[in-house]
């Protein structure tokens, strides 16, 4: 099983703007609740928390909303609050939540539902209007400001996924992420929304942009492709602009951008056919559905200024779903490798290009599928090169009725499938003890996890990263200083005549807990850096950091 290394990040881990807070606190709501769980890429390829901790995202795909549902599925016979405790206490740390377009712009508009949310009244009286058993079903945003709650005290972070652009039970056979009904317009204003409603709230720490563009070149006008230009089926293009109205609203956000199914072959473009059946001459690489991240060596995907935000989320099945040529022989890792990951996908972790989430592997291991072992010998497979190669990833799925796949969970949602649980849990972020690592800093995950903060530290308060000049020597010196030095360093918040990553540090250190990490008046008044004399906030920490980095000239601004 793969242990991350205990170690804090040192003064070398870049750092981002805005990374770890938000503009304002939440009603009732502590800063660490709600602004210190953010996520980002640094420079190894790594996804990394405020403090430059690499985390490893584990988790799984529960759908419903996708499909017409207005609620997960399941809940029209089991209790929503109870199987996501169940979720949370069997070690996911992660939640990919599969919507609409559609749905978000319901959402967003205050539509009706279009259909009575599927939730059983008796079993989940805590969905109701006037809270009991049989009573009136709330408003499906409503349930579903339910779910985050609950996520969010269990020590779950959700993943929200753009399955498609019309809610419907084939909405993912959709090639591209707009429709007739739903344009490329209407997609980029649900993500902007969305992005924008729980722009102060961790427990959304990413958005899918699009689940599983794809399409052939048979037809033409209906193949998401992948390239430099700004064509409309151009999806590396559309990326970007979903990335950037995203992040526009919560530059904070992690954006996993998906592949899509064919790339053309070296010498052949876009315009080539599919086969030429003459001769039997393919032109295309062929993938799963959006599976195919051929095109980042040539195109990468470019954020700009929040590039750090980046994660390419490939999708991968076995034998099960469909009978890929590469399954055609006594498979291995090599051969898969040599086959088909390697440079469909693997070559982005393994040269360190970028971090990837595996959004979407299962399958069915019982003998009455999968009789030769072919699937489960897959699964296990790519499971273990995922824990080696610490790509992070998103199980498909909870549900039990994914007809080519099955769910972690069966009879009617209410038992749990022990051997598929155990065939995942080794790829579940745990420490040595076998606790579940959640990806917040203050609440564990379930009731068998620890914080991230007890993982690295081994206590509730994170612990700052360790620099040449450490957060708690800083103290100590700010302390020392002399208060009547009159010659102030902006940005300089620890007092030692520099400005560097330990003074970004101690401020948002201080920000999350001012009892614990101290600053003086003298460093208070150094690192007063944004605005007019207004106080510490997150804003001043952003401002050093851009200084360091060298986007800003002179403090302060």
């Amino acid at each position: 099983m793969l242990k991350l290394k205990k170690i804090i990040a040192c003064a070398a881990a870049p750092v981002i703007t805005c990374m770890g807070f938000g503009s304002f606190t939440p009603t009732n709501a502590a800063p660490d609740e709600y602004h210190d769980d953010w996520l980002h890429v640094n420079d190894n390829a790594e996804i990394v928390d405020m403090y430059g901790n690499p985390v490893w995202l584990t988790g799984c795909n529960w759908f419903g909303y996708n499909v017409g549902s207005q609620v997960f599925d399941g809940v029209w016979s089991q209790n929503m609050h109870e199987m996501l405790n169940q979720i949370a206490d069997h070690g996911f740390n992660l939640l990919r939540v599969p919507v609409s377009t559609e749905l978000l712009l319901q959402w967003k508009n205050g539509d009706p539902d279009p259909a009575t949310p599927k939730v059983n009244q008796y079993c989940n009286p805590e969905l109701t209007l006037e809270g009991i058993e049989g009573g009136t079903i709330m408003y499906s945003f409503d349930i579903w400001n339910y779910a985050v709650k609950w996520c969010r005290e269990n020590g779950i972070k959700i993943m929200i996924d753009i399955h498609c652009a019309e809610t419907a039970s084939a909405g993912h056979q959709v090639n591209l992420w707009y429709t007739d009904k739903f344009s490329t317009d209407d997609w980029l204003e649900a993500l902007n929304w969305f992005a924008d409603y729980y722009k102060d709230d961790d427990t959304i720490i990413a958005i899918d942009l699009k689940n599983e563009p794809h399409g052939k070149a048979d037809v033409p006008d209906n193949m998401a492709r992948w390239d430099d230009t700004k064509d409309p089926q151009n999806w590396k293009y559309a990326a970007e602009r979903g990335a950037a109205s995203v992040l526009s609203a919560n530059p904070n956000l992690l954006i996993m951008v998906e592949g899509v199914e064919v790339y053309p072959k070296e010498g052949y473009d876009w315009t080539a056919p599919a086969i030429e059946y003459t001769t039997m001459t393919e032109f295309y690489y062929g993938a799963w559905w959006g599976g195919n991240l051929r095109g980042v060596r040539e195109h990468p995907v470019d954020l700009g200024e929040h590039q750090s935000q980046l994660v390419y989320s490939p999708h991968d099945y076995g034998p099960l779903v469909y009978n890929q040529k590469w399954f055609d022989k006594d498979f291995t890792t090599q051969t898969l490798l040599d086959d088909y990951w390697y440079d469909t996908w693997a070559y982005l972790c393994e040269e360190n290009i970028s971090p990837l989430l595996m959004g979407e592997w299962g399958g069915f291991i019982d003998e009455e599928h999968d009789a030769d072992g072919k699937n489960t010998k897959w699964l296990t497979l790519l499971r273990d090169y995922m824990i080696e190669h610490r790509i992070h990833h998103t199980f498909w799925c909870f549900n039990e009725n994914s007809g080519d796949t099955g769910g972690l969970v069966y009879d009617n949602f209410g038992k749990w499938d022990e051997d598929k649980y155990a065939l995942v849990k080794p790829a579940l972020w745990q420490d040595d003890n076998g606790k579940f690592i959640s990806l917040d800093h203050t609440i564990p995950l379930g009731k068998n996890g620890i914080t991230v903060s007890e993982y690295y530290s081994g206590s509730v308060t994170p612990t700052p990263p360790t620099t040449q000049t450490s957060a708690s020597t800083a103290v100590t010196e700010a302390t020392a200083a002399s208060e009547t030095d009159a010659d102030i360093i902006y940005g300089d918040v620890n007092c030692d005549k520099s400005v560097d990553i330990s003074d970004a540090v101690l401020l948002k250190c201080f920000l999350i807990n001012s009892e614990k990490y101290k600053i003086s008046e003298k460093g208070k008044t150094a690192g007063d850096v944004h605005g007019n004399k207004n106080g510490l906030n997150a804003q001043d920490a952003v401002c050093i950091q851009k200084k360091i980095l060298g986007m800003i000239k002179e403090l302060p601004v």
